[in-house]
């Protein structure tokens, strides 16, 4: 009777290769032996992430007007919520029917050395050809008084005009 003889079981894991050293020749330094490369942690690597969108997000806003809402924000109309009895601080002085843009307008208390005219009227929702109008605050303006007309209104869309006198 002949007997047979199983082979040994096959291990799962491949088997190691051994590490081959090559025999240093003179002359000729040899490299140190390569580390293994070391991995970002994820929190390094969500950071750099965010970073970039931070500036993609502040290029585009710049880009595309963040800019300019954020100068809107930062120079804020401060005539917007004048009303009749309101005083508003010294204007450029204008003679004729002749048009002149006016930054940093604002109202002040009317007992204030500032005070310069005083808001007689407020007509709302006009556009700029109706602020032009010459009537445009006739209805505000006593007999033989001097009036002014200031108004804010974009190009294109409506805002509010205001009716003003010289402060006595």
């Amino acid at each position: 009777m002949s007997e047979q003889v199983a082979p040994p079981p096959a291990s799962d894991a491949a088997p190691q290769q051994p590490a081959v050293e090559t025999p240093a020749q003179p002359g000729v330094e040899t490299p140190p032996p390569a580390e293994p490369e070391a991995k970002k942690s994820g929190g390094k690597k969500a950071l750099g992430i965010i970073g970039a969108i931070v500036v993609f997000l502040v290029i585009a806003g710049l880009k595309f007007g963040l800019g300019a809402a954020i100068g809107s924000f930062m120079n804020k109309d401060e005539t917007a919520d004048a009303k009749a009895g309101d005083c508003i601080a010294e204007l450029p002085e204008i003679k004729g029917d002749k048009e002149e843009e006016v930054d940093g307008a604002k109202v002040v208390e009317c007992t204030s050395t500032d005070a310069a005219y005083s808001v007689v009227g407020r007509i709302d929702g006009q556009t700029e050809a109706q602020a032009k109008a010459e009537t445009t605050c006739n209805e505000f303006f006593k007999e033989d008084q001097e009036g002014y007309v200031f108004y804010s209104i974009e190009s294109g869309k409506k805002g509010y005009v205001l009716c003003l006198t010289k402060k006595a």
